[in-house]
């Protein structure tokens, strides 16, 4: 069994919750039955005490390298063709924003607009994310733009159609998201929409019943809050208002 696959078994005993690991040492030899003096009869016999057990922590290998950075992600990444949705994409589209940025927003996957232009949230959604973000910012007293954040996707390629990703589609792209959150280390994620909550948070409840609520990636805060496409639909007034509720409150906790 080599590295990798040694990894993903550990990560799945811990997905089951198993947090140690018992190595069971050599067993003692042994005892011999006593046999009694008496006439003969039922022969006794002594059992040896428990055998100890050997507590050893889990070692997973990195899933990033020490050190690591956007541009090592990146260049990693390369012209990926990892799976199916590289076959019809424009751009890969990998992110942007500040690399230091002490709150990162993670959507779904890229859109036509952000296929061609090879950045995240640039079309409708996307102005309407920049829009709630230095909005709310602006309305609550604190100095943000758009650009002191940073935002990325759980897939980095266009799905076609826009259609939700697959499962082993995210797997795939989430080798990449895992060292993009752990490179930057933000202060708080703020995961927009169903699939992006899932994705960070392992949670498989919907947006509705998420946004408002604290999850964690790791030792990150995370806010759940719906993804700015399902708010531009006109029957949504009243998401509009939780998801600037939502805002306020991931802006208050990282930047107050």
């Amino acid at each position: 069994m080599n590295a990798d696959q040694i990894r993903k078994r550990l990560e799945f005993y811990q997905d089951l919750g198993i947090k140690d690991i018992y190595k069971q040492s050599p067993a003692d030899p042994p005892v011999p039955a006593l046999v009694s003096n008496q006439p003969p009869g039922p022969v006794v016999t002594a059992t040896a005490e428990s055998v100890p057990v050997v507590m050893l922590a889990p070692t997973l290998p990195p899933l990033a390298p020490d050190n690591d950075t956007l541009f090592q992600i990146l260049t990693d990444i390369g012209d990926c063709h990892r799976c199916r949705l590289s076959e019809g994409r424009n751009k890969i589209v990998f992110g942007v924003g500040n690399e230091h940025a002490p709150l990162v927003f993670v959507g779904e996957g890229p859109g036509a607009d952000e296929d061609e232009q090879g950045i995240p949230f640039v079309g409708r959604a996307g102005q309407l994310l920049t829009q709630m973000i230095e909005g709310t910012a602006k309305k609550e007293g604190i100095p943000l733009q758009r650009a002191d954040v940073y935002i990325c996707n759980v897939v980095k390629c266009r799905p076609p159609g826009n259609r939700t990703p697959e499962a082993d589609e995210m797997e795939t792209c989430g080798q990449f998201l895992y060292r993009q959150l752990s490179a930057i280390h933000p202060k708080a994620i703020c995961a927009l929409g169903g699939t992006a909550a899932r994705a960070v948070t392992g949670h498989k409840e919907g947006v509705t019943k998420m946004r408002g609520r604290w999850f964690q990636w790791r030792d990150i805060p995370v806010m759940v809050t719906y993804h700015p496409s399902y708010l531009l639909r006109p029957y949504n007034q009243d998401a509009k208002k939780e998801a600037w509720e939502d805002l306020k409150k991931v802006l208050h906790f990282v930047y107050d």
